[in-house]
């Protein structure tokens, strides 16, 4: 797995950096403490399965910035890690196309569940948005916005979940996978279980039967 951290914050980096070995301890790091460092790094092809972004570090342009980097790693999940914890900060960054909005004040444990519900396909929205009144996360259920699934009941992938799935319906195995898309064996089993969450199924066979069309 592959994750750019963009903090201006050396020592949050590197707390990032330790706690997300235990999604993948082979995970590998590229951080930047600058929106214009982010900036370069998303836009020069490298393929990164996380993105990690702060609202606040030097030269943040506001919320643009925000939607400029979801459309610079499409498929990518990219997440918002603020010491903010205002209603209009998640609703904006979540109307930028963020895949979730996890408060700095968060626990370990909240982090990690997040980061597990965003690989599913999910959208994590902090309890404090979801309690609050405004309008612009009021539909929002649980912890999950969309739950993996599109308006239209289909099942909402990232692409390097796809990569994973289509080398599921290769019959391929994990450590193939792993060589194939230049990933870790840790990696690719965070990406399978959320393949399978996202299908709502309980094995890999039953994965490759209920993908039907969905990678035509």
């Amino acid at each position: 797995m592959k994750i750019l951290i963009g903090d201006d914050h050396l020592l949050f980096r590197e707390g990032l950096c330790r706690l997300l070995t235990q999604l993948d301890d082979q995970a590998g790091f590229v951080e930047a403490g600058t929106f214009d460092e982010v900036r370069e790094l998303a836009r020069d092809g490298q393929d990164f399965d996380l993105v990690l972004l702060d609202l606040q570090m030097p030269g943040f342009p506001g919320f643009s910035g925000v939607q400029e980097i979801c459309e610079a790693q499409a498929g990518t999940p990219v997440v918002i890690v603020s010491a903010s914890e205002s209603q209009s900060d998640v609703r904006a960054a979540l109307d930028a196309g963020a895949s979730g909005y996890i408060p700095k004040s968060s626990s370990v444990k909240i982090m990690l569940s997040a980061l597990n519900l965003i690989f599913s396909g999910g959208i994590y929205v902090p309890p404090a948005a979801i309690l609050g009144d405004g309008p612009g996360v009021g539909g929002t259920v649980g912890h999950a916005a969309g739950g993996g699934g599109s308006a239209a009941g289909a099942p909402t992938l990232t692409q390097r979940q796809r990569d994973v799935l289509r080398c599921l319906r290769e019959g391929k195995s994990n450590k193939q996978i792993a060589y194939e898309l230049g990933l870790s064996e840790g990696t690719v089993k965070i990406h399978v279980t959320a393949v399978m969450r996202s299908l709502g199924v309980r094995n890999r066979t039953q994965a490759v039967i209920a993908s039907g069309d969905l990678l035509a």
